[in-house]
C-alpha cells in the first residue's frame, strides 16, 4: 500500500505530488463530517496533501418541496458524483443514507466509517422543555421531512400531527425555536451529535418507537472504482460491523426497489458473530405495515485467502477488501432474504399504494 501510494503522490513527468481533492456539500454538518474523514486520512498518511472542495446539490437548493416529491434519486449526491466523474475531485464524503443503493457506473463506496448513533431524536420547542412525545398536548405539530418517521410516529403517537419541514440542521432548529408552528422536530441523533448539539436532544427514539433509515448514522467515501490506489487508501477507514450492517440494510432496500418516496425502516445489530436485521414497510399513515427480523452468521473467514477473491467485488455499491468476503456475502443475502419474505407477505402492495398516495398529494 505504502509503495503504491508513494507512486501516486510522488513526482512524475516533472510535476509535483498530486493533491487529493475531497468533494463535499457546503452545509456545516457536511463540512464537519468531511473534515473528520480528512483528519483520519491525514493521521494515516501524513505526507498526503488534502484539499476540501465544497459544492451545492439539488437537495440543498430546493427547500420549498418535500424530499419525497422532488422525484430525483440522488438529491444530495448527483453534483458531487458529477465532479468525481469529471476528475475534479478524487473522493467524495456522503452521509450513507443519501446514497442510492445502485451507484452510477464506475463508482464505488470505498469506505464505510464507524457508525454514530443511528436512531432518531426529538428536539422540543423551548416552551415544552422536559416533555416527551407521549406527554405533548393533543394536536401538537411535529416537524419532519421523512415519510419513514411520520409513518411510524403517526401510529405510535396518534394524538400528534405531523408536518413537513425542510432545510439543513441550522435552518430547521431556527424554525423550531423562533416560531410557534412546531412543538418539536425529529432529526437524526448522529447529525446533532456531530454538530455538538447533543444538549438539544430531548428524547432518543428506540426501535419500538421509530426504526431508522438505511445507512443512517454512517459516513461513506465514494471513489472511482478504477482508481485502485485511492480505493486502497480509503479502505483502511472501513469499520467491520458498520460495513456488514449497512450492506444488509442496503440489500434489503434495493430488493424492495424502494427509495425516499415510500416509508421503509430498519434496525441492525451484530452480536456474538451474528448479524440481526429487522426491516419494515409502512403505509403513509402507518396504519398498514409489515415487520420481520432475520439473522445470519458473520463469523470471520480466512482473510488472507479471501482478499484476492474479493478484490473489486461490489456489494450494493460497497467495495471492502479488508472485510471478510464470506461475511459480506452473508450480509447481502440476509437483506435480500428479508426483503423477499416481506414481499411474499404483501410488502409490494403496501409500498405501491404509499408511492401512489405520496405522488397524488
Amino acid at each position: 500500500m505504502e509503495d503504491s501510494l508513494n507512486q501516486y503522490i510522488g513526482e512524475g513527468n516533472g510535476e509535483l505530488h498530486r493533491v487529493i481533492r475531497i468533494g463535499t456539500r457546503k452545509s456545516e454538518l457536511a463540512r464537519i463530517q468531511t473534515d473528520s474523514v480528512a483528519e483520519k486520512l491525514k493521521e494515516l498518511y501524513p505526507d498526503v496533501e488534502l484539499k476540501i472542495v465544497p459544492m451545492s446539490t439539488i437537495g440543498d437548493k430546493i427547500l420549498d418541496t418535500a424530499l419525497s416529491k422532488i422525484g430525483e434519486k440522488s438529491l444530495f449526491t448527483k453534483e458531487l458524483e458529477n465532479a468525481l466523474q469529471r476528475n475534479e475531485v478524487d473522493l467524495v464524503v456522503h452521509s450513507l443514507k443519501d446514497l442510492p443503493t445502485a451507484l452510477p457506473e464506475g463508482f464505488t463506496i470505498g469506505a464505510v466509517l464507524k457508525r454514530e448513533n443511528p436512531h432518531d431524536a426529538v428536539v422540543l420547542h423551548p416552551k415544552y422543555a422536559g416533555q416527551t412525545l407521549d406527554t405533548l398536548p393533543e394536536k401538537s405539530v411535529i416537524g419532519t421531512s421523512s415519510l419513514r418517521r411520520a409513518a411510524q410516529l403517526k401510529k405510535r403517537f396518534p394524538h400528534l400531527e405531523f408536518k413537513d419541514i425542510r432545510g439543513n440542521l441550522n435552518t430547521r432548529l431556527k424554525k423550531l425555536d423562533e416560531k410557534e408552528e412546531f412543538a418539536a422536530i425529529i432529526l437524526a441523533a448522529a447529525g446533532l451529535r456531530r454538530m455538538g448539539w447533543e444538549s438539544r436532544i430531548s428524547q432518543v427514539l428506540g426501535p419500538d418507537d421509530c426504526m431508522y433509515a438505511v445507512g443512517q448514522g454512517a459516513l461513506a467515501v465514494e471513489v472511482r472504482a478504477q482508481d485502485r490506489d485511492i480505493v486502497e487508501m480509503v479502505s483502511v477507514l472501513h469499520h467491520l460491523d458498520t460495513v456488514l450492517r449497512c450492506i444488509a440494510e442496503r440489500a434489503f432496500l434495493k430488493h424492495l426497489a424502494s427509495g425516499c418516496s415510500v416509508p421503509v425502516a430498519v434496525h441492525t445489530e451484530v452480536k456474538d458473530f451474528k448479524l440481526y436485521l429487522t426491516g419494515a414497510v409502512y403505509s403513509l399513515d402507518g396504519s398498514d405495515s409489515l415487520k420481520e427480523t432475520m439473522w445470519t452468521s458473520v463469523t470471520p473467514a480466512n482473510q488472507v485467502e479471501e482478499e484476492a477473491a474479493s478484490e473489486g467485488v461490489q456489494r450494493v455499491g460497497v467495495t471492502a477488501r479488508n472485510v471478510s468476503g464470506a461475511a459480506q456475502e452473508a450480509a447481502e443475502k440476509l437483506g435480500v432474504d428479508l426483503a423477499m419474505l416481506l414481499l411474499e407477505r404483501g410488502a409490494g402492495e403496501i409500498l405501491t399504494v404509499a408511492r401512489q398516495h405520496n405522488e397524488a398529494q
